[in-house]
């Protein structure tokens, strides 16, 4: 197909973009915001730069047909019966609830795990999108507006693996565990998470803040300004600050993600600054103290958020095996699990 038969069949493009009814078993390729954004950005570069836009249009096709071919795969909700053994979305989230850590993948269903891939296409096609706007005729609100799209694709992401972390902890409570479990399920049929689009303005306005504001180790300057910052942002943050930030593990687990430090690295500074008798350190000085170059994870890049995440996650996950001190979680998984507890307690209510 050359481009002029893209150019023609754009607008049929455009409408085609799906939306699934919330009773559709279909991933949902783009929700109305994100087909909003798209729309937008192909009617500026049908005028700037039809190439361009040929180029991102057939993007999002591939994006769609993905999601088509996903959707193909049983949905979370069928109830089936194979050999005498039920399939629902009951026998699903019992499995979900029980399952030790090593032994999920092979249970999961087939949509589950093809529909991250799909997840990270949508992702890797809104970072493209949203660098041709930076670098094309798009006022400043526009390029954020597809940021924040691309941010929230992020945390959708992230969100699965904060919610299999947490079915991974045996003393969460069982009503907790369930309704996790069920969240899960509905984020895998339509890759659409709510709890994710909550949090995510929150987190990524603390990790922008902290990018501004470095904070000096040893006398906490920064972290104060820090969380005051954030809790003018969400009452449900404000609440998660006001009643959780005392338990020793979830205020670790806030300054690995301020500090961009492990617990152990934070420890062994602390140490020495006992040791030293003095109030403070400089990032400088921080390498002669821990042995190694501390990584400077800061950014726009919604994947260095993601990849600090990582990071932190796999290290919690190295002390809760070895039965080590320090959070076991990373705040986010700690948010999270806040954000579920306080539901219930409100259904009970």
């Amino acid at each position: 197909m050359d481009s002029s038969q893209l150019y023609t069949g754009m607008d049929s493009v455009i409408e085609s973009l799906k939306t699934a009814e919330p009773q559709s078993s279909d991933i949902i390729a783009l929700n109305t915001q994100e087909r909003e954004l798209i729309n937008r950005f192909f009617e500026t570069m049908r005028i700037h730069s039809p190439e361009t836009m040929v180029g991102v249009a057939a993007r999002i096709m591939d994006l769609e047909r993905l999601s088509v071919a996903i959707s193909r795969y049983p949905s979370m909700y069928e109830q089936t019966s194979f050999y005498g053994q039920e399939r629902s979305i009951r026998t699903l989230i019992d499995t979900l609830c029980t399952l030790n850590e090593g032994g999920k993948l092979l249970f999961l269903p087939t949509k589950a795990i093809l529909g991250q891939g799909f997840l990270v296409a949508k992702f890797h096609a809104f970072s493209a999108i949203t660098k041709v706007a930076q670098k094309s005729f798009f006022p400043d609100q526009s390029v954020e507006e597809l940021r924040q799209a691309t941010v929230n694709v992020m945390f959708t992401l992230m969100a699965e693996d904060v919610y299999m972390s947490l079915l991974n902890d045996p003393n969460l409570r069982g009503d907790v565990r369930h309704d996790i479990a069920a969240s899960l399920a509905d984020l895998w049929e339509h890759r659409l998470d709510p709890h994710a689009c909550s949090i995510a303005p929150v987190l990524d306005a603390v990790w922008a803040a902290r990018n501004r504001i470095v904070p000096n180790f040893g006398t906490m300057i920064g972290t104060s300004e820090l969380l005051l910052l954030s809790i003018e942002l969400d009452e449900t943050w404000n609440r998660f600050i006001a009643e959780r930030i005392a338990v020793p593990e979830i205020a670790s687990s806030m300054e690995e993600f301020l500090f961009g430090l492990s617990y152990e690295d934070i420890s062994l500074i602390r140490t020495e600054l006992k040791n030293r008798k003095k109030p403070a350190v400089g990032r400088d000085e921080i390498a002669g103290i821990i042995g190694h170059e501390a990584e400077q994870k800061t950014g726009e890049d919604p994947r260095v958020f993601y990849q600090a995440y990582t990071t932190r996650r796999n290290n919690a996950n190295a002390r809760k095996k070895m039965m080590l001190k320090g959070p076991w979680k990373t705040l986010e998984d700690y948010y999270m699990q806040f954000i579920f507890e306080k539901n219930r307690e409100q259904k009970k209510s």
